[in-house]
């Protein structure tokens, strides 16, 4: 699906997300989405891309957790 919840408030993200939560135990999903809080919560593995390059494969909490897609995203700089 590429990107199901655009043009979407919370409550109709919400409910998306509840209905795609349902159909994901009965076969693939693969979703190109921007909603973060919408990809977490179905994502059992996350590929980040920037320009087109995957920067970072993992789980949600992997990917959450992940300097560089932090960085990309977040515009966050690593402590020193």
């Amino acid at each position: 699906m590429d990107e199901p919840m655009a043009g979407l408030g919370t409550g109709g993200s919400q409910a998306l997300t509840g209905f795609l939560n349902t159909l994901r135990h009965e076969a693939p999903i693969l979703l190109v989405e921007h909603d973060m809080d919408a990809v977490f919560a179905l994502a059992d593995r996350i590929s980040v891309l920037v320009y087109g390059e995957v920067i970072a494969t993992g789980t949600t909490d992997e990917i959450r957790n992940n300097a560089e897609v932090r960085r990309a995203y977040l515009g966050e700089e690593e402590a020193v």
